[in-house]
């Protein structure tokens, strides 16, 4: 897709605007959620939105608060807030039962989605899902690193994926633990569930998805793992794969 479009705007009652692409087409829809400090130019949102407009059918895309093109600072945002701009998406932009597809952190985001308005969606595609991520990154950090962010509120964690760190909130760490899921099993979702995961990825244990799956209510869950996958799963063989999961849940 061209990114020279500009994107439609969804503001909140605060003020925040939401950035995002939505394509018209059949149903069910499919929604994209990006990831932690991710954005909606990813390859995998941008490939998913061609195939969707290929074959017809509705796609939307977006911007967390304090990401890529949406108003509003990255350091104020949490899992709570973020969940609740993709509600708020999922209720005001797409219409109809949508396809959720979660990438990493957004992969927690789509569960909360799915337990907030189970009759909106159809079914759910994780990739490399990540839900309760802030415990085991908080249960990771060194003791130093914790004092820092007990007193100072934020800790600039480094990253491999962008020269500039993650600014990690003591607000993030403490609404994560308000939206953990693991510790709640079964967890009360009952629709389609496809999870896939890199046997290499260096951020969520591919075991993860074993533990989600374990824990959904649903009988339909299907675990894909690629052994020399990364935590992206971006490389074209992957994106052919995750094509193939959405179109097959769709119908």
């Amino acid at each position: 897709m061209n990114e020279t479009v500009e994107p439609s705007f969804l503001i909140r009652p605060d003020g925040t605007a939401i950035a995002y692409h939505a394509k018209a087409g059949k149903s069910p829809g499919v929604i994209f959620c990006g990831g932690f400090m991710s954005d909606m130019t990813g390859t995998k949102a941008t490939a998913l939105e061609r195939h969707c407009a290929d074959t017809g059918r509705a796609f939307v895309r977006f911007d967390y608060q304090g990401h890529g093109q949406s108003s509003g600072a990255f350091t104020d945002g949490t899992v709570g807030r973020w969940t609740e701009d993709a509600l708020a998406v999922l209720d005001e932009v797409a219409s109809g039962p949508q396809i959720v597809v979660g990438s990493s952190m957004g992969g927690w985001i789509m569960l909360l989605m799915a337990l907030a308005r189970p009759e909106r969606v159809a079914g759910l595609v994780g990739i490399a899902a990540a839900p309760d991520f802030v415990v085991r990154m908080w249960e990771e950090f060194p003791d130093d690193v914790k004092r820092q962010l007990e007193t100072e509120g934020v800790y600039a964690r480094p990253s491999q994926y962008s020269d500039d760190p993650y600014q990690i909130t003591m607000r993030l760490i403490e609404d994560g633990r308000d939206h953990c899921l693991l510790d709640k099993k079964p967890i009360a979702i009952d629709c389609p569930v496809r999870l896939l995961h890199g046997m290499q990825d260096p951020d969520v244990p591919w075991r993860h998805s074993l533990t989600v799956a374990e824990a959904l209510a649903s009988d339909d869950v299907v675990v894909t793992l690629v052994k020399n996958g990364d935590h992206r799963l971006s490389e074209p063989e992957d994106i052919a794969r995750l094509i193939e999961t959405v179109d097959t849940l769709a119908g």
